[in-house]
């Protein structure tokens, strides 16, 4: 049953009184009260944010106060025994003139608002109040409160003690749960216990599909759109398909917690249809005679790119096969691209065909799309194009109207070349619509300062004795590994040199080196035939570049030119590659250290010789030249010749034992220093 409250001998529900003690309004954190008015037009009132910083709104002062200041203290009212609280900018300088602002002020030297008794805009020459508010004798600023844990009901649910951080945040600690749940959300909802009239609360990655195993993980969370704490009455682990609760948490009542800090970006969908896809993309369509009207609204980063369209498969999730639009905007221009997927791999072209992640028009179909509408506020994309339902292009799938259809769908970066390299936010698990039927869960964006987490150490190997090396090929790493490294995107694999993932290399002028090759050898696979070589600029794939764009190029090793001057590549070796061995690739992030990261990885080699490729850097060589693909762009890094070793590092770490077992069976004469 909702509890009711009595407020002024009328019953009120919980959420009534929730919208009377925030006016009905956004809430701004525990109302300290309204700024009693002196002089020179003072007004407005004041919040507390938390314990250390207030939020003043509606705020007026004219400016005309000879030595004014915002002002605090400890004694029984407003006088010269006080300090200067800094305005909004962080300043101590004289008020200028406000009209009905709203800002925030931080106390000085983590002063308190318990070691207060009264704020006011006083001026120091007439030592008068212009304006003030006090503080109630128990007054308790908001802060973040620790709950229940999750009740162990089933499947293994556990936690510490729930946080409520602020208005929209909570975070779970040591939060477990087997995944054996067949549809399975964190939810959130009113009355006395979970049920399905309730909403999902993105997981921490801001993922909308069923919940993966837990172990004893600590994670956070944010309410979606517009809801907050004040909101619900509850959070729990709920199975859609069962209606099961797995463990569940009582919010309390009105929580004295911090506001909370996102923006809140209200959905321009103005299409019929919306579905959520993540919390950070929106899939909104219309369907109107033999057309597609389609938008896609997603918050992404200026050189970020939204995949859209179908699966390859009518069954499930499945990139290959699937034909997508690739939609994003360039400077004040918008594109809607059609592609298909014949390999997971950027476009290659293998044996004269084109495979990977291409556009129609290099695989003998067309552009079916027409774009309509592009603009870029708030950090969010919108793309509106239109196709139609039965293309005439044969690489194209038809949108059928009726029955279910299965989608596809990433978000990634744009490579130099505007074409898509590898996707950073995809699904996991079938994503279906059926677009006869009316559909509308969308909700409001959130606009949060995403934590921006440091690179891994950028390796390095500076060894003098050092005269071999060996190439391999693992993943990338996300954004802390090859993306946070060079601030370039990837197609998923990168060199991965004796050991270390893409490291700046030292060599010396006049000396002769060996770089044996382990980077696939099949000149039919789009995806795993690497060929290594060295140029002077740093992105390699020079198999995918126009002749144009190659004549700028100078390649130092790893080519020779045919009588026709065609290039050709000749560091072909059999394949060692490394692989997500049972972890999600979205979760790279989420190691501290490269070496962590690595014991994840599981390594197979083929059989055969490696490729070696003797390089002896000379005095027409650049002081920095890159090792690449010959195939794919942004695979490596750095190598930097010297004339000497200034400095001895030697960076060799100790390679994954599974790395050396399975290289050795490679090439018996392998020696790693």
């Amino acid at each position: 049953m909702t509890e009711i409250f009595l407020i002024g001998g009328c019953s009120r529900s919980k959420h009534e009184l929730t919208q009377i003690l925030t006016n009905g309004e956004e809430y701004r954190g525990k109302h300290i009260g309204k700024l009693n008015s002196y002089h020179h037009q003072v007004a407005g009132d004041v919040y507390a944010v938390d314990q250390y910083t207030v939020l003043l709104t509606g705020f007026s002062y004219d400016g005309n106060g000879a030595d004014t200041f915002f002002w605090a203290g400890a004694s029984n009212r407003p006088g010269p025994q006080g300090f200067i609280v800094p305005d909004q900018h962080g300043r101590t300088n004289v008020l200028d003139r406000y009209f009905n602002k709203d800002f925030t002020l931080t106390l000085p030297e983590r002063k308190k608002l318990t070691d207060i008794k009264w704020f006011a805009v006083y001026d120091l020459l007439s030592q008068n109040a212009f304006g003030d508010v006090y503080m109630a004798e128990d007054f308790e600023p908001p802060s973040s409160q620790t709950i229940g844990q999750l009740s162990r009901r089933s499947h293994g649910v556990t936690s510490g003690p729930v946080q409520i951080i602020d208005a929209k945040t909570l975070v779970i600690p040591d939060f477990t749960y087997n995944g054996a749940g067949k549809d399975t959300y964190f939810w959130v909802g009113v009355g006395p216990q979970p049920s399905t009239k309730g909403t999902k609360v993105p997981d921490e990655y801001g993922y909308l599909e069923p919940l993966r195993l837990y172990s004893k993980e600590t994670i956070t969370l944010e309410l979606p759109g517009e809801l907050t704490i004040f909101d619900i009455d509850w959070f729990c682990v709920y199975d859609l398909a069962s209606k099961s609760n797995y463990g569940a948490v009582l919010i309390p009542d009105s929580p004295n917690v911090p506001p909370s800090l996102v923006k809140i970006i209200p959905p321009q969908n103005p299409l019929p249809n919306c579905m959520q896809l993540h919390r950070d993309l929106q899939f909104s369509w219309e369907v109107f005679g033999p057309q597609i009207t389609i938008q896609l609204a997603g918050r992404v980063g200026e050189k970020d790119y939204i995949a859209f369209g179908q699966s390859g498969s009518t069954e499930k999730l499945q990139m290959l096969g699937a034909d997508v639009t690739v939609a994003y905007i360039n400077g004040y221009r918008g594109y809607a691209v059609d592609y298909n997927i014949t390999a997971n791999s950027p476009c290659v072209k293998v044996l004269g065909q084109y495979k990977g992640v291409c556009m129609d028009s290099l695989g003998g179909g067309y552009d079916d799309n027409q774009m309509h509408t592009s603009k870029r506020e708030d950090g969010i994309n919108y793309i509106t194009y239109r196709r139609s339902l039965i293309s005439a292009d044969p690489t194209d799938k038809t949108y059928n109207v009726e029955g279910v259809t299965q989608l596809v769908w990433a978000i990634g970066r744009l490579d130099s070349s505007n074409e898509p390299a590898f996707h950073d936010i995809y699904p996991r698990s079938s994503v279906s619509v059926e677009l006869g039927k009316k559909k509308q869960d969308c909700v409001a964006f959130t606009s949060s300062n995403k934590e921006i987490r440091e690179p891994w150490d950028r390796p390095k190997i500076i060894d003098k004795a050092l005269r071999v090396y060996t190439a391999t090929l693992g993943p990338a790493g996300g954004k802390r590994g090859y993306q946070g490294i060079t601030g370039m995107p990837n197609g998923g694999l990168a060199w991965y040199i004796n050991g270390l993932l893409i490291p700046e290399i030292w060599m010396r002028r006049g000396f002769t080196y060996a770089i044996k090759i382990f980077g696939g050898n099949n000149p039919h696979s789009a995806e795993l035939y690497n060929p290594l070589i060295i140029t002077d600029e740093p992105h390699g794939g020079l198999e995918r570049r126009s002749e144009d764009a190659n004549r700028n190029v100078r390649v130092l090793a790893g080519v020779q030119y045919t009588l026709r001057g065609q290039p050709r590549p000749t560091s072909v070796g059999p394949l060692c590659l490394a692989r997500h061995n049972g972890v999600d690739r979205r979760l790279d992030d989420d190691f501290p250290t490269f070496r962590k990261f690595n014991k994840s990885l599981v390594v197979t080699c083929e059989q055969g010789e490696p490729a070696i490729l003797e390089v002896t850097p000379n005095s027409t060589w650049p002081d920095i030249v890159y090792y690449n693909s010959y195939t794919h762009l942004n695979m490596g890094w750095k190598i930097h010749v010297v004339d000497t070793f200034a400095v001895q590092y030697n960076s060799q770490p100790a390679m994954h034992a599974s790395i050396l077992v399975a290289i050795s069976a490679c090439a018996s004469l392998f020696l790693l220093r």
